[in-house]
């Protein structure tokens, strides 16, 4: 038998028929479907019947098919999933005995469209099932341990995981998505500790000394076993908690999957550090970008929602580990950090700007204008910074936060983002750094964030050409070369100031 064009027949309201009725097309009802006899749908193709709720009839259901997928005889389709209820009678699963005669309840008024999308052919036998509820759903209405991705109580991650989209810092910089993850739960509580108790060791001795005592309870190897179930926004705040750990016991310099490592550092936490780096892609994340950029919040919760970049902008923030013990106030180390995430929120017209100059003609006419705006920017970042520079000066430190600021430097993991996007745009990194250092600074960001930098590279390439030519637009771009290497002074006498007692103001080093 031919296949015939499939309509569908669709009612909101009870129907009732005193007489049989059989329809060749598939049938759907929105409403209760009541007769006082069996009813009896027969088609000429495979038929699906799905009910978002019983369907009460006084005399059997009866569903025949004679067409392809359903050759021979009449079948009648099990109903173990289509409960049948009469009245006064609660739903049960019943099949018409053979022989039963067919009787009257199909509609007769109906309209000829539907919402609903068309039935789909099946090559097989008939099909009759229930459509499911909505708290029968996955991940709906289901306990948190049932759920996929989360075990131990620990967020849930796999939609997080799932869908990745690509970097767009013109819409907060190299600043995290979401405000970073301020306290970990579950068996994680472990590591917050450790952080927190490192970050105010006196000596590395103290600090290496926690790592080994976490050793021996085991404590390292069961959080190496629940790396994989961490969403990676739970991963980088676990990140940043390592890399607190690494440099207070002096570890920053090292590859946890060196041989030569093994020889240095604890080897449980090694393995914790890796596969932490596995997880987010990243082998060199001990460095500032993770250490500041993961390391704040706001004082208070704001009451409204806002861009991250300006939430770091406007509101008071605070470290979550912090190299302060607390109830004391916070040292250098504490504010130099917190100065890094508030650069890096201001810096965002900074990105925009690279955005625009990408790709332009240094002939264009919006690229002076563009280069006039980056200047301004960079005039008000380092605003910014000298006006950083009186809190942090009158800060404490201890011997064990210069230690840690000193290894820092020494490994050329205090380079701001920020000044790594203008330094892309501009070039003064290719001239005054060598290439080879360039790239030295741009191995502690993530992939993401190397491979926009490696892109304006790219793309400012005929801006920079400016740099040989002479008139006003050549003009425009060695001032704001100018601006950004004293901007980049400003930021590095700022390091000083925290790293050793100075008593020369900053201006003056600047």
């Amino acid at each position: 038998m031919g296949d015939t064009a499939i309509t569908k027949t669709t009612t909101a309201e009870p129907v009732t028929a005193a007489g049989p009725a059989t329809t060749a097309e598939p049938v759907m009802a929105a409403g209760p479907v009541t007769g006082t006899d069996p009813v009896t749908v027969t088609t000429a193709e495979p038929v699906t019947v799905t009910t978002a709720g019983p369907v009460k009839a006084t005399g059997p259901v009866t569903v025949t098919t004679a067409g392809p997928g359903a050759p021979g005889p009449s079948r009648t389709a099990h109903a173990a999933a289509l409960p049948v209820a009469g009245p006064g009678a609660s739903p049960a699963t019943t099949e018409p005995a053979p022989g039963v005669r067919p009787g009257p309840g199909i509609p007769s008024a109906t309209t000829p469209t539907s919402p609903l999308p068309a039935p789909r052919r099946a090559a097989g036998p008939t099909r009759v099932e229930e459509a499911a509820p909505p708290a029968a759903r996955e991940g709906k209405g289901q306990p948190a341990a049932a759920r996929p991705g989360r075990a131990d109580g620990e967020p849930d991650g796999s939609a997080e995981a799932a869908t990745t989209t690509p970097h767009d810092p013109c819409a907060h910089g190299f600043l995290p998505e979401r405000p970073p993850v301020r306290s970990l739960i579950g068996t994680w509580t472990r590591l917050d500790a450790m952080a927190r108790a490192a970050a105010v060791a006196p000596d590395r001795e103290a600090a290496v000394a926690l790592v080994e005592r976490a050793h021996r309870a085991d404590e390292l190897a069961a959080l190496r076993q629940r790396v994989s179930r961490l969403s990676l926004r739970n991963a980088e705040a676990a990140a940043m908690r390592i890399a607190v750990i690494a440099v207070s016991c002096g570890w920053c310099g090292i590859d946890p999957q060196a041989p030569a490592a093994r020889e240095v550092a604890n080897e449980a936490f090694l393995d914790l550090w890796a596969a932490i780096a596995h997880r987010i892609d990243h082998d060199q994340f001990v460095a500032l970008p993770t250490l500041a950029l993961h390391n704040w919040a706001p004082e208070r919760k704001p009451r409204r929602h806002i861009p991250i970049d300006q939430l770091a902008r406007t509101e008071t923030l605070v470290p979550i580990v912090r190299w302060a013990p607390e109830g004391q106030p916070l040292s250098r180390l504490d504010r130099l950090m917190l100065a890094a995430t508030r650069l890096e929120a201001h810096g965002i017209w900074l990105f925009r700007l690279a955005e625009t100059l990408a790709g332009r003609s240094p002939d264009d006419s919006s690229t002076p204008t563009a280069l006039r705006r980056l200047v301004r920017v960079q005039h008000a970042l380092r605003a910014q910074l000298l006006a950083e520079a009186a809190e942090l000066a009158a800060a404490p430190a201890t011997p064990q936060q210069r230690a840690v600021l000193g290894a820092l430097a020494g490994q050329g993991a205090l380079e701001p983002p920020v000044l790594q996007a203008a330094d892309a745009v501009l070039g003064i990194g290719a001239r005054r750094l060598r290439e080879g250092r360039r790239q030295l600074l741009r191995r502690h960001l993530p992939a993401q964030h190397r491979a926009w930098l490696s892109a304006m590279d790219r793309h400012c390439a005929p801006v920079r050409t400016l740099a040989h030519r002479g008139g006003p637009d050549a003009a425009v771009y060695r001032e704001a070369q100018e601006s950004l290497i004293a901007l980049r002074r400003t930021y590095t006498a700022l390091v000083q100031a925290a790293a050793r007692p100075t008593e020369a103001p900053l201006t003056k080093a600047a």
